[in-house]
């Protein structure tokens, strides 16, 4: 005799067998998958088609001429130039970003007395868009009237007030800098996730045996926090590789050329020269330098996690 167990199998698999298989779930996802099929996969497919025209992005005259952006991109001193300013930035940003957040949150950890008014002040700056902040940058670093050359003078510095943004030695330092201050915050929160996650038993007993606080974070806190460090490494870097504002803002991509990214390029010749074909192929051309170096990079940083 069969027990109730097994009756209740038996009429529950029946049950799934006579039942069709109905769509509903294509129906919650149909909308969303229309309108990012609307607003990312035909454009970026249009963008594809025109990077092989020379296409002005105004007149209906779209007219094929193959692989010449790409020979013209290949062969452009311009181009060189945005991208080795392009590659000096994300570089700088990477390695200064990351190197202060994890200060910022060691210090933010630590502290024991107004440890959140800290955390705010040193957040606050990443919530300005790159636009308010450029500006704001662009006041304070102005030769004649900026409050870093006036406060030089009146330190008794005055020799060291240069021209910040129009010295080709010192435009990109200006641009670094100013967003190293907006976006070291940002990474900071995530640091710090990552060192309240850290067992406090293993950096106590480290200090029984004897190790100080350099040896504390070299041997337990920096490896432990392997894992934010991936995470904020690849953001940094496709962040700088992005950059636009704050150079639209800041320096419009001069003196000269010198702060000129790839971005920056994008948007000259695709808006400011009409050359909508010759934009869209050093777009897809930035797209596979991204896709290439973020690939290789959470390699790397992930075998890193594994040896740790």
């Amino acid at each position: 005799m069969a027990t109730p167990k097994v009756n209740a199998e038996a009429a529950f698999v029946a049950m799934k067998k006579k039942k069709k298989w109905q769509p509903y779930a294509l129906y919650f996802i149909l909308p969303s998958f229309v309108l990012y099929t609307l607003f990312v996969i035909v454009p970026t497919l249009g963008s594809v088609y025109y990077s092989f025209t020379s296409w002005d992005g105004i007149s209906a005259d779209v007219r094929f001429i193959g692989l010449a952006n790409f020979v013209e991109i290949w062969n452009s001193p311009r181009v060189h130039n945005a991208l080795k300013n392009t590659m000096v930035l994300t570089i700088s940003l990477v390695i200064l970003e990351n190197i202060i957040a994890i200060l910022l949150a060691v210090l933010v950890d630590k502290v024991r007395w107004l440890s959140k008014i800290f955390r705010s002040i040193f957040y606050f700056p990443t919530l300005l868009s790159g636009i308010v902040m450029g500006f704001v940058w662009a006041m304070m670093l102005n030769y004649n009237f900026g409050v870093v050359n006036q406060l030089l003078d009146k330190v008794g510095l005055g020799a060291f007030a240069v021209d910040w943004l129009g010295d080709p030695k010192y435009a990109m330092l200006a641009v670094i800098l100013s967003t190293v201050w907006k976006g070291a915050g940002y990474y900071m929160i995530i640091y710090l996730a990552g060192l309240q996650g850290i067992p406090q038993e293993l950096n106590e007993a480290a200090s029984i045996d004897g190790a100080n606080g350099w040896q504390q974070f070299r041997h337990i806190t920096f490896p432990l926090l392997a894992g934010s460090v991936t995470v904020c490494m690849v953001l940094s870097m496709i962040s700088a590789l992005k950059i636009f504002d704050q150079i639209a803002v800041m320096t419009d991509g001069g003196p000269g050329f010198e702060t000129e990214t790839l971005t920056y390029l994008i948007y000259k010749v695709g808006f400011g020269e009409l050359r909508q074909g010759f934009g869209t192929a050093l777009a897809l051309v930035l797209f596979f330098i991204i896709l290439i170096i973020t690939v290789f990079q959470v390699k790397v940083l992930q075998k890193r996690e594994v040896e740790m």
